[in-house]
């Protein structure tokens, strides 16, 4: 099962990221030198993705924009000789074969997803929320795609949480199957204590066969009133194979201001621009705490 495709669902409105996100899509809001959404794509185009759907909302033109070609910016760079930044200017705009729809009713993760049949056809495709950044060696998708050409079906990225913290995800239901691959059963939206089926939670990143989409299309509203992408999961591995992958990775929330602080200042320390400047500055910062 080759995966050559991969969908991102940007249509939220950022509630949690204002006032900074009422005319700015959370998406891009910049970490360090790049916009967040620009980390998503560099993981999908590392692990073989070729084309990409985001699906985005009126309000985020933003996005289309900045992953085009801007001429009059690339010639007064060039006339300047700042090649350097033409260069990601340029790099940007050539990242992947990068395409939008709109998801014109917020009706839920579920509904976003289903916004891309058209666009992903009968192959099996990658998602990654636009909310979550991975820090890995391996890029998270390129993890999920491997298991999904191994095993023939669908998988999805999970990570032990605390019990504290399950009730804000997706607990699934599963047995060891080989390595840091589960064979999942079950899973749960954001479940109260006595429906906790394990600690495991489902975390940003899937890889999924287009048998979702019928799933999708014919599902009631679930928790929120909205088509909840876990509920279709939910039909989806009772009626075919789906596995879990324990990725290895440091997951960041960018959706809300403390997870978007920890990945600007751990992307900022990495940094050859600024690494040695931040780890000097926070020396001096934490003598006068």
């Amino acid at each position: 099962m080759k995966v050559r495709k991969a969908v991102i669902p940007a249509a939220g409105l950022g509630t949690r990221m204002l006032p900074a996100t009422k005319t700015v899509p959370k998406e891009m809001l910049p970490m360090v030198d790049k916009p967040v959404i620009q980390y998503i794509i560099e993981e999908a185009v590392a692990a073989g993705i070729e084309d990409i759907l985001i699906v985005t909302n009126r309000a985020k033109s933003a996005m289309d924009d900045y992953f085009d070609y801007y001429p009059e910016l690339e010639t007064r760079l060039l006339q300047a000789g700042k090649e350097k930044e033409l260069i990601e200017v340029r790099r940007a705009a050539d990242l992947a074969n990068i395409f939008y729809v709109r998801q014109k009713q917020t009706k839920g993760l579920g509904h976003a997803i289903w916004r891309a049949k058209r666009f992903v056809g009968d192959e099996p495709f990658a998602v990654l929320l636009g909310d979550d950044i991975m820090r890995a060696k391996k890029p998270v998708t390129a993890q999920l795609v491997e298991a999904t050409e191994k095993y023939g079906c669908s998988a999805v990225g999970i990570q032990k949480v605390s019990t504290e913290a399950i009730s804000k995800y997706s607990s699934v239901k599963l047995e060891h199957l080989d390595g840091r691959v589960y064979s999942i059963f079950d899973m749960n939206e954001k479940p109260r204590p006595e429906e906790v089926l394990s600690n495991y939670a489902i975390l940003g990143r899937y890889v999924l066969t287009p048998a979702i989409f019928d799933i999708l299309e014919n599902l009631t509203p679930g928790y929120g009133g909205e088509i909840q992408l876990t509920d279709g999961l939910k039909e989806l591995c009772r009626k075919e194979k789906m596995v879990g992958v324990d990725f290895e990775a440091q997951r960041y929330d960018t959706g809300n201001l403390n997870g978007f602080l920890e990945a600007t200042i751990d992307f900022a320390l990495e940094h050859p621009a600024t690494g040695a400047w931040l780890r000097r500055f926070i020396k001096e910062k934490a003598k006068q705490l």
